[in-house]
Parts: structure tokens; C-alpha cells; sequence
């Protein structure tokens, strides 16, 4: 798994060397001002990620009077005017509104996801050649119904219901059904964060192994508004620790029974640990056998964990990036952290405090205390995998 949004590729810059007498012909021309675009991209690409700037709104239309008799239905939008910058750093500029018939049918009884996306278009690409001393770039929309790369723009996505033919504006705006238009998944062009965390649950035997699933979600969302400089994935990987799990910055743990490992899951964890990922346990008080387990991993594997109280005050599980003196309380107890080597045993269920209990009770300071500590441990996962990997092999361009 790579970062989302992927640097430029490594590569030096080459410019026009100018001297006296210097002959300008069209190559040269456009080799000296290619260079400029290419270092106002890669500027871009790495300090900003891509996305809508501003506009580029979706609204239903009735089928222009223009078009044949037998394409006037009720599938056609109008995309407004706006800008957008994709994945290469280029500038999308849409000038006018545009109207665009969503015409891929829906071939059975599914219904049918169709993203409607927008693409910049170099004029150097294109198969006409204006003869005019200048050129527009411009851009193209395209619908489709596969998920979409990360190097394309979406504007909205519309779920097809079969049979029915006329798409409309939803009735709550966080809340699109069927045939309306969906625009809470359009990304905005903003500031590159630090780091795309990468976190997956651990899935193994014990029948509680997945009992927080939906918390780490809550987790994961709470990064960007609470800690800018660092993003979750979109959602938490699952794995098993019989798979390979090495490109994860953390793996979350929890249950009742005691870790088991066979001789090859115990040396792919070491590997995996070594080469600086994390695994975070997060054991409930009276998971006994998960907790004295995983204390017996950290014996097995040369790295007895310590309770944070003994550590340095200035622990980054501690100070960063938010300061912790007494640790949160969950079920009205503070929970008790003990660490080394890239273990981190938590004994308190901290889990259960990232997200929206059964009830609704949980006071929001509760809430908000526990999903910061979960971004210090988020940010210390991130921080080891890059410190222990920039001793290691060459591990330039990554992210």
C-alpha cells in the first residue's frame, strides 16, 4: 500500500542553457518552457495533494432541446464552472457549464455505481493541430462504473437503480439514495499532510477480535480535524498475522484469549517489528490471558515491556502530538500502557472509548481525550516505521 497521493518520481530538472547567439527554434522554445511547467507541477505534487479548488457543482437538467428525440430522458446534469488540480499538479479550468447525459445502462437487477470524473487535457495531445499562435488547454468528463484511480477527479457518483430512468437532486444532501446525486466523496485540493498512516486489525481465533471495528473507523476520522499533519486511510485493513501485513504502520490487536503464534507467523512479526512497524494490543481488564500473553511476547522477542510510567517523561506516546499527564479513563478507570520494541499493550479497552457506545452515553471529553491518545500512538507508529526505514535500505521517494 502506497502513500495516496504519491510524489513526483526522482528525477533532476534539465533547462535550455542560454549563451550568446543562441538559435530559438520551436523545440527549443517549448524544452525551455516545459521546464517551467514541470517545476510549477512538481512544486505542487509535493506540498499540495489534488482535488476540486472551488465550483464544479452537479444539478439535474431536463434533456436539451438540442439533442435527438430518442436521448432526451431524464439522465442528463449540468456540471458548472469551476477549477480543479489532478494528481500531475496540471490545473483544470472548466469555464462554462456543461451538460452531460449519464447513459451507461444498468444491465440487471444490481444496482450500478456510475462516477461521473473530469481529466485535464493537454493540447500537445491532442490529434488536431490548431494553427493559431496559441492554444487552450482544456479538459474532459467522463463517467464510469469501476472504481476510480487516484489519478482521477471526481465530481459525483449517482447509484443506478434499475428500471429507473430520471436522476434527481437528493432529498437530504447526507443522506443520497438511489438516482440522486452524490457529492460527499469529491476530494478538495489542499496541503499534503505529513503522512498516510496505515492501520489494520488483526484478525485471528479469538471471537472478539473484531468487537472495535467500527471504533477504529471513528479513530481514523478524527485524524484530519483533530491532527492535520497526519491522515488515516480511508478505512482500516484486516489481516491475519498467516498473510503478509508489512506494509501497515500499525496493527491493531484486541480480544480475550492468549496470543498464539506458530514459527512462522512469530518470525514474520519479528520481521515486521524490526523493520519498525507496530502492534498495538489492546486488551480489556479482564483479558488475562491476552495480557500476560503478549507480556511474553515482548520475553520471547528480547524486549521485556515496560510500564510508560517508567519511561522518559517526554515519551511521544505521551507528549506527541498531544500532552498526556494522567492517561484517559475508560469505564471509569485510566487505562495503564506498557511498551518496547514496537509493542504497545494497552490494558483498559481504549478501543471502545474511539466511537459511539450502544447507548449514546459516553461523554464527548471521554470520547475526545481517547481518540487523541489513539493519534499519539498513530503518529509514533508512523514516526518509527520512518526513522528505523531511513537507517535501513534506500527508502527515498516513499512516504
Amino acid at each position: 500500500m502506497s502513500h495516496p497521493f504519491p510524489p513526483p518520481p526522482i528525477q533532476p530538472f534539465e533547462r535550455l542553457q542560454a549563451s550568446d547567439g543562441l538559435l530559438i527554434n520551436a523545440e527549443r522554445w517549448r524544452k525551455a518552457h516545459n521546464y517551467h511547467r514541470a517545476r510549477q507541477n512538481t512544486h505542487y505534487q509535493c506540498l499540495n495533494q489534488p482535488g476540486i479548488v472551488c465550483g464544479l457543482g452537479v444539478q439535474d437538467i431536463p434533456a436539451p432541446s438540442n439533442v435527438e428525440a430518442k436521448y432526451r430522458d431524464g439522465r442528463w446534469v449540468q456540471i458548472q464552472p469551476g477549477i480543479a488540480i489532478d494528481l500531475a499538479g496540471n490545473l483544470i479550468v472548466v469555464p462554462t457549464p456543461y451538460d452531460f447525459p449519464i447513459d451507461l445502462e444498468v444491465a440487471n437487477t444490481e444496482p450500478l455505481m456510475v462516477y461521473l470524473t473530469v481529466s485535464y487535457i493537454d493540447p500537445e495531445d491532442l490529434r488536431t493541430r490548431d494553427s493559431r499562435d496559441t492554444v487552450r488547454e482544456t479538459y474532459r468528463f467522463d463517467q464510469k462504473n469501476s472504481t476510480l484511480d487516484i489519478s482521477e477527479i471526481e465530481i459525483c457518483r449517482i447509484l443506478l437503480q434499475p428500471g429507473q430512468k430520471d436522476i434527481t437532486q437528493p432529498g437530504d444532501a447526507f443522506f443520497p439514495g438511489y438516482n440522486n446525486i452524490n457529492l460527499l466523496y469529491r476530494r478538495s485540493a489542499q496541503a499534503r499532510p505529513q503522512a498516510i498512516v496505515r492501520f489494520a486489525q488483526v484478525n485471528h481465533s479469538d471471537s472478539g477480535c473484531d468487537r472495535n471495528f467500527f471504533n477504529v473507523s471513528y479513530l481514523l476520522q478524527s485524524i484530519e480535524p483533530l491532527y492535520f499533519y497526519l491522515r488515516g486511510t480511508d478505512e482500516a485493513g484486516q489481516v491475519s498475522l498467516s498473510e503478509n501485513f508489512q506494509e501497515y504502520d500499525l496493527l491493531y490487536l484486541t480480544g480475550q484469549e492468549a496470543l498464539s503464534f506458530n514459527d512462522i507467523e512469530l518470525e514474520a512479526l519479528k520481521n515486521y517489528l524490526n523493520s519498525g512497524g507496530v502492534l498495538l494490543v489492546d486488551a480489556p481488564r479482564d483479558a488475562i490471558p491476552l495480557i500476560e500473553s503478549t507480556y511474553s511476547l515482548g520475553e520471547q522477542l528480547k524486549n521485556p515491556l515496560r510500564p510508560l510510567a517508567e519511561l522518559r517523561r517526554d515519551h511521544p506516546l505521551r507528549t506527541h502530538p498531544f500532552l498526556f499527564a494522567a492517561l484517559p479513563i475508560v469505564n471509569q478507570r485510566p487505562i495503564e500502557i506498557s511498551t518496547a520494541g514496537g509493542i504497545i499493550l494497552i490494558t483498559g479497552d481504549l478501543a471502545s472509548a474511539w466511537g459511539l457506545d450502544k447507548d449514546l452515553t459516553l461523554p464527548r471529553v471521554a470520547i475526545r481525550t481517547a481518540q487523541e491518545l489513539g493519534i499519539n500512538i498513530l503518529a509514533y507508529a508512523w514516526k518509527r516505521r520512518q526513522l528505523i526505514g531511513l537507517q535501513q535500505e534506500d527508502d527515498s521517494g516513499k512516504w
